[in-house]
């Protein structure tokens, strides 16, 4: 009833507004996270352990290194982030309606987790393409590098060499990848929340801590062989006769399984898991900060 005496939001800014926050939070934890991210897509294409990338990067190309492809990764979130976010926002409201105002079960959120997870790939995999090739062009040899300034230069030069079809190179894992982390991410985070907070009694700083270091656990177990498998993918060259390592997506996922075992596919894996548990703590912790603010505006 209380409800009903607030002042409604009028326009288009409560449609956007899930968007728009749910990107900015994003962008301002891919700040935060870019060196992690950086060295993840090292490891997974081999050049060592996280204490070998980390000093060699410094030692051959230094500090910015660990910054390079951050236009690209600001640009996948202002694209994926937003629409994954926004989705999810939309689509819960959208079934909480569907459902008398009730709160949903686990399996429902999940669901919109997928779908929304499915949308924000979608939109986002071309951004996501050029941050993987700007992040793993200094290891190639020189004259196989493509020497991208930013992400834009990256997106034209796509465009320009392969046309524009393959800016969605590697989207079909990027697309199941993006599901699984979802899943992964929305249902544990929630069930976190209500037993750190109902069972365990934890504040909320505890709790959002809490629950975002398990959601990130298992966004990663459930999407790391995903991102495995897209980075081969995306980064991938021709040989000398012009023939790609891979067919496709079930072509290296299978050769990986072959040559290295089921566990080649969570390479990297702890750097991995430390890069999206605080990326997902703290997109939350902003998107918060973020809420607060636009309320003390009335907005």
């Amino acid at each position: 009833m209380g409800d009903e005496k607030k002042p409604k939001a009028s326009g288009v800014w409560p449609t956007i507004k899930p968007f728009v926050n749910g990107g900015t939070a994003g962008m301002l934890a891919t700040c935060v996270i870019q060196p992690i991210d950086m060295i993840k897509v090292r490891i997974q294409l081999g050049q060592g352990s996280a204490g070998e990338v980390t000093k060699t990067m410094l030692k051959n190309e230094g500090m910015g290194a660990f910054y390079k492809g951050l236009s690209a990764g600001l640009l996948r979130q202002a694209t994926y982030t937003t629409a994954r976010l926004g989705s999810f926002r939309i689509l819960t409201a959208k079934a909480i309606e569907a459902n008398d105002g009730k709160p949903l079960p686990l399996y429902q959120k999940a669901l919109c987790g997928l779908t929304a997870g499915a949308i924000g790939a979608c939109v986002g995999s071309p951004a996501d393409l050029a941050l993987i090739r700007m992040q793993a062009d200094a290891t190639l040899p020189a004259a196989q590098r493509r020497h991208y300034t930013n992400a834009f230069h990256a997106l034209y030069r796509i465009v320009a060499d392969e046309g524009v079809l393959a800016l969605w190179k590697g989207a079909g894992p990027t697309v199941v990848r993006a599901m699984a982390l979802n899943m992964g991410m929305l249902a544990s985070y929630d069930q976190s929340v209500e037993f750190f907070k109902d069972n365990l009694g934890f504040g909320e700083a505890t709790t959002i801590i809490g629950a975002s270091t398990v959601s990130g656990f298992f966004a990663a177990a459930c999407s790391l062989p995903f991102d495995y498998v897209k980075t081969q993918i995306q980064k991938m060259q021709p040989d000398a006769l012009g023939k790609y390592p891979y067919t496709g997506s079930m072509d290296c996922a299978m050769k990986t399984l072959k040559a290295g075992g089921p566990f080649k596919f969570y390479t990297g894996f702890p750097v991995y898991c430390v890069r999206i548990a605080p990326h997902v703590m703290m997109t939350w912790i902003f998107l918060n900060q973020i809420q607060k603010v636009e309320k003390s505006f009335g907005l």
